[in-house]
Parts: structure tokens; sequence; C-alpha cells
């Protein structure tokens, strides 16, 4: 073999490793900007951060998603980041400054007991809910799962952790497990210990 077709060979295997690495991060992990505040503190505006395409989706999990056909004011392609809250069959209810799933008082650590707290209710527009279950806010506040009482099969109830900022499913329902993009994680060099805890460990 000439010095020719052994450089040709070398360059192609060079190219071959890069479209099969190219493949299986293209398949399997990618990268988005956090846009907005929603997730404060646990993300930040503008953060860059890994999203797992494959990762299964688990309570805790921090999602992407399309929200193009989830939230009715999202008129055309755009990912939200939010924290899954309620899974398919959760009743996911809010009641004394504490959020319930199926009965049970759920520990919210990665946020603030104010975020817990009044950040949780229902406030759009002036209107305040103290108080609210799935019911609730599907027959009175959304367009879509007018008749839901638990989250449905293939669906997910989502919250920001800047509760008091974040549109959410409390505004506008569930996302569906087709529309989600990926399970977000930090970069391990990109936030401090405890945000990349709240992010990435919750949900194992």
């Amino acid at each position: 073999m000439n010095r020719f077709v052994k450089e040709t060979f070398s360059i192609l295997i060079y190219v071959v490793i890069g479209v099969i690495l190219f493949f299986i991060l293209n398949h399997f992990v990618t990268t988005a900007n956090v846009d907005g505040d929603s997730m404060y503190p646990n993300l930040e505006n503008k953060e860059k951060i890994m999203v797992f395409r494959q990762a299964q989706v688990k309570r805790n999990s921090v999602i992407i998603f399309n929200a193009h056909g989830e939230d009715p004011t999202a008129t055309q392609d755009i990912n939200y980041v939010k924290r899954v809250v309620g899974m398919p069959g959760d009743k996911v209810a809010f009641k004394d400054d504490q959020l319930y799933i199926n009965d049970k008082p759920v520990k919210q650590d990665y946020i603030s007991k104010e975020q817990q707290q009044q950040g949780s209710e229902y406030n759009y527009n002036g209107e305040n809910l103290k108080n609210w279950d799935i019911s609730k806010l599907a027959k009175t506040k959304w367009t879509y799962n007018k008749t839901a009482t638990v989250v449905p099969k293939g669906k997910y109830f989502v919250m920001g952790d800047n509760r008091a900022i974040s549109n959410d499913s409390r505004y506008w329902g569930f996302v569906d497990q087709d529309k989600i993009l990926g399970v977000a994680h930090t970069f391990p060099w990109s936030t401090n210990s405890t945000s990349r805890h709240n992010i990435n460990d919750l949900s194992k």
C-alpha cells in the first residue's frame, strides 16, 4: 500500500468516526439554551444545558418540550423547560400552602418556602387561587383537557421552579409525551453544586 493510499484511508477512517460520533451525539444528546427565569434559581436565563433525548422521564425530571399545541399562547414551535411534578395517573392538588400528589404532601427542597407556598398559587391577570386541583383548573382555566381529574396516560403535569412567574401546567394543562425532546442536565462547570443536584440528581 503506497503512501497516498494510506493517507486517503486514514482520512476516510477519521471521517467515518466523525459521522458515527455525530450520529450518536445528535441521536442521544444535544444542547439547548435556557430562555427566561421560570426555572430560577436552579437554571438561569441564557444558561446552556445538555438534553438527553433518550432519558427516561421521572417525577422531578427537568424536561425540554415543544409547547406548541400544549400552551394555547404558543402559536409556533417553541421549547419550554419545566420540572415534572405529576406523572401519568397522578392526582395533583395544592391546598393550604402545600402541594399534594395522590393526597400525600410533596417535599420540594429544590425551591424556597416562598415558592413552595405563595409561588405555587394560581396567579394570573390579578386572579388568585390559593387552593386548586386538576379538576378545578381544567374546568375553569384550560382550553384543552377540560374534563381531566388526574394526569392522563402519556401526559405530564409540569411546573417551573420559579413558581411565581412560571407559565406552566397550572395555566394550560399537560405535556404530551410525544412533545418531550429530552431530559435536561447542567454542565459540571456551569452552575453551583446545589443547582446541579436539583437539576441532575433528583429524578434518579
